[in-house]
């Protein structure tokens, strides 16, 4: 069964990925927007950055983080003159590696629904005298809805299972960084393999409900097409 110390990395693995969530929906929504709008020439180029945790190992990802946030790096360098200290191996420093590290996977459902909706809704709501904000909101959003959908559910679940990037700049440390994933190391580190199939066993519950729901939805939901 689970012990405390399991029962305290799911706890603060749950605070993570909620916290997380919740960055990326704020940063990722004008991100994906601009994206699914725009014709800059920076586009690609754009697209290419926030998709890179995809393809790039984590460690490397993990890597120049801790380098970046650490005191001789230039946002280390800056936290430290405001006073806050360096992000690594504290739990800020732990949502700041999780956003980054899932943050493609709430900006690409995003900017696929915000492409699909098309420029006639758009248009439809301009003629009525809506203003930007009020056709994003009135308009935009309940049409996006599915895409919302997946990219809060894809987010928070990647953040759950994130393992290399949050070691490294997280660290290990008991009730502060320690997350689920890294919990499951230790467990299989000094071969309790016993407890490892238990967080191992609900990680994989958890991740098989998450997917079955989403799937769920997105049939009751289908993503709007771009209207002709």
């Amino acid at each position: 069964m689970l012990n405390s110390a399991d029962i305290a990395t799911l706890w603060l693995t749950f605070k993570v990925a909620c916290l997380a969530t919740l960055i990326m929906l704020i940063l990722g929504t004008p991100l994906a927007w601009w994206l699914a709008r725009t014709h800059s020439r920076f586009k690609g180029f754009c697209n290419a950055l926030v998709a890179l945790p995809l393809v790039l190992p984590p460690s490397v990802l993990g890597f120049y983080l801790l380098v970046t946030l650490g005191p001789k790096g230039p946002i280390g360098k800056l936290t430290s003159e405001l006073g806050l200290g360096t992000l690594p191996f504290t739990f800020p420093g732990l949502i700041v590696a999780s956003v980054f590290y899932s943050l493609p996977f709430v900006v690409q459902p995003l900017q696929a629904s915000f492409a699909a909706i098309g420029r006639q809704p758009l248009e439809a709501a301009a003629t009525l005298r809506a203003g930007p904000l009020d056709t994003f909101f009135s308009v935009v959003l309940p049409l996006a809805k599915p895409g919302f959908m997946t990219a809060t559910i894809l987010g928070f679940a990647h953040t759950v299972g994130e393992f290399g990037v949050v070691l490294m700049v997280g660290g290990n440390i008991p009730d502060r960084t320690r997350v689920v994933s890294v919990q499951i190391y230790n467990h299989v580190e000094a071969m309790e393999y016993e407890q490892a199939h238990w967080l191992a066993g609900g990680l994989l519950l958890f991740s098989f409900t998450v997917l079955m729901a989403l799937y769920s939805a997105l049939k009751t939901h289908p993503v709007a097409h771009q209207l002709k």
